[in-house]
């Protein structure tokens, strides 16, 4: 499975199979996770075969069950750009999971945090995760709220010009990307010089920022980056 295609068939799943993640399979994911620590400065980790964090009973609210694999999304516990930045890369190991023929589903609250599953420096603080491994469907896709044309806006200076093809192909990824309650609260702006400025909107729970760099990863993937430049 190619990226762009992990990109379409990528759904939220909440029911796992008895069915373990193979050591080729988590080897590749784990070299993924070094690389994106290493230039993102976040602590992401892998959890296999632990089953309490979404054990029977913990939450009624999202109702998983059978998951005993998922990513520790971890980082400073200052910084303007971490949650960002745990949106981003969280998103880059989560493809790399669909292209490897397993589910995915970003959780923020519904889990209970098991400690010693994880290991976390003295200025760190864990983020969020995201439950992984073979799921008893392939989840559904969760029906589009907003438009293209909602979601984005062209500032360049001549008037008239058409939306590059990679700039709409970006803005179809990253209305596909999950986001907190369904919301897209993102706007991206097509700038001259082939620049693209991507911003959050107001949101009160704080969500918006990792779901700006979930977004932005999808955009990302599916433009180009030889296209364009983040301003």
């Amino acid at each position: 499975m190619e990226i762009l295609e992990a990109i379409r068939e990528r759904h939220a799943v909440r029911k796992y199979q008895d069915r373990p993640i193979e050591a080729e399979k988590v080897e590749q994911i784990e070299q993924l996770i070094s690389e994106c620590n290493r230039e993102s400065g976040l602590h992401i980790q892998l959890v296999t075969n632990e089953p309490l964090a979404f054990s029977k009973g913990v939450f009624k609210y999202g109702q998983f069950s059978g998951v005993k694999n998922y990513l520790v999304l971890a980082g400073p516990k200052k910084g303007h750009d971490v949650k960002e930045k745990i949106g981003y890369y969280g998103q880059k190991v989560v493809l790399l999971m669909q292209t490897l023929g397993l589910n995915t589903c970003w959780v923020a609250l519904t889990f209970k945090n098991i400690k010693d599953a994880y290991e976390l420096r003295d200025d760190e603080e864990l983020k969020l995760v995201v439950a992984c491994g073979y799921g008893e469907t392939n989840g559904v896709q969760h029906p589009q709220k907003k438009t293209v044309e909602e979601l984005c806006r062209d500032e360049r200076a001549q008037e008239g010009q058409p939306l590059p093809d990679w700039f709409g192909r970006g803005m179809e990824a990253a209305l596909l990307a999950p986001t907190a309650m369904n919301q897209q609260k993102f706007l991206f702006t097509l700038l001259d010089g082939n620049k693209v400025r991507a911003k959050a909107k107001f949101d009160l729970f704080g969500n918006a920022a990792y779901d700006l760099g979930i977004v932005k990863c999808n955009f990302e993937l599916a433009a180009g980056k030889q296209h364009f430049e983040w301003e």
